[in-house]
């Protein structure tokens, strides 16, 4: 065996050990949960209410509804990949502020949730959480909004329904797209069990959308969300880029501050 046929092995060796980590091991790479006891209280200044939602599969679905004493509507939100509840419920706080009311859930792992992780069953918690948003108010009054791996959830259900409006802070084109960027050598249509596809969820969406994105995000690229507001409706979408801004920043600049209330309050 000459050595050239060797070393074409050994790569290939390589690639597919790599292949099957990444299919294996994706978990650990998209979602980093905080775990949380059961019996954990939050401590938030803004008023509350704990709910928690039973799926058919057995997962418990922990989810808090933040009351603003006289709502301008329903905030539907969902958060990044990291932390919990714990951190999350601060992050919306603002928004209660504003005077809206804000219902935020953990994923499955996160927080207090339970249960098994999947692509078909993450989106029917996030079904399940529109249905407790419309026992609380009518389709006229809910916003949703997805921060970073969020957006997944916001513009899945934006595609099915009719919110008031969609706004997307740090969204990607699709995960495969993020991946296809870190590691192109592999095909993540092969690769990834949790492919979102937010360009494909929003192809039947009716609402505004309002999309968010730093120009030094270092996690998910201003170009991938430029590519996810190319695929939009012109007439429907606009794109707010925040010169500096990184992926967990973008509420430290002006102009996020000044377009989020332009967005929400009509300012």
């Amino acid at each position: 065996m000459n050595l050239l046929k060797i070393i074409f092995i050994v790569l290939f060796a390589l690639y597919f050990l790599v292949g099957l980590a990444i299919y294996f091991f994706q978990e650990e790479l998209i979602f980093l949960p905080e775990k949380l006891d059961k019996d954990f209280t939050y401590d938030f200044s803004t008023d509350y209410e704990e709910h928690f939602i039973e799926m058919t599969d057995g997962a418990i679905i922990n989810a808090l509804h933040f009351k603003s004493d006289s709502s301008k509507g329903l905030i539907l939100y969902f958060h990044g990949n990291a932390g919990s509840l714990r951190r999350w419920g601060e992050v919306i706080e603002p928004f209660v502020d504003l005077g809206f009311d804000v219902l935020i859930m953990d994923y499955r792992g996160y927080g207090k949730s339970t249960g098994k992780r999947t692509y078909k069953k993450m989106l029917s918690d996030a079904d399940k959480l529109y249905e407790l948003a419309l026992s609380k108010t009518t389709e006229d009054k809910v916003i949703l909004f997805g921060r970073s791996l969020g957006s997944s959830f916001a513009s899945y259900l934006a595609g099915k329904n009719n919110p008031s409006r969609l706004i997307l802070e740090t969204p990607f084109l699709s995960l495969g797209d993020i991946a296809n960027r870190v590691a192109p050598i592999y095909p993540p249509s092969y690769l990834l069990r949790f492919n979102f596809k937010n360009h494909e969820s929003l192809k039947e969406a009716m609402c505004p959308i309002f999309i968010f994105h730093g120009t030094e995000d270092n996690v998910v690229p201003l170009q991938s969300g430029k590519d996810l507001y190319e695929t939009l409706d012109p007439g429907l979408a606009k794109l707010i880029v925040v010169d500096g801004g990184g992926h967990n920043n973008l509420a430290n600049f002006d102009t996020y501050q000044k377009e989020i209330r332009n967005v929400l309050l009509n300012e």
